[in-house]
């Protein structure tokens, strides 16, 4: 009784420490505010201006106070008519609240990004959307 009273502790915490482990990096998508952003690159050939472009990117999102999910991606290539894969990047952020949202868009970590980084886009496209549950 003792050992399989042990034997199922010795499970149940490790499949504890792997549900812990799967679930901590995942970031839920806040459903209030979505803040969809679509960059073009000038150059977007230039392994160098994308390298600095990334780097401005994600040490921006990594100190952002308000930004909840935060995902970068490039153009899936998936073709189909109603697909644009013209942009260079994609940046889907959320947020609890339009109010947050507008606090995120005057933090210094946002401010320095676009400092950083305007002179390498030629276009910028942001859809925002409010959540309907």
């Amino acid at each position: 009784m003792k050992r399989s009273l042990k034997l199922a502790l010795i499970i149940f915490i490790s499949c504890s420490s792997f549900l812990f482990s799967q679930n901590k990096n995942k970031t839920e998508l806040d459903k209030n505010f979505t803040h969809v952003v679509y960059f073009w690159l000038e150059n977007p050939n230039s392994t160098e201006d994308r390298n600095a472009f990334e780097i401005s990117l994600k040490k921006f999102l990594k100190n952002s106070q308000y930004a909840q999910t935060k995902f970068i991606g490039v153009p899936a290539e998936t073709p189909r008519e109603v697909v644009d894969n013209s942009f260079t990047y994609s940046l889907i952020l959320s947020f609890p609240s339009r109010e947050i949202q507008d606090l995120y868009q005057k933090e210094p970590a946002h401010l320095l990004f676009i400092k950083e980084s305007e002179h390498l886009w030629k276009k910028v496209q942001v859809y925002d959307s409010l959540g309907i549950e």
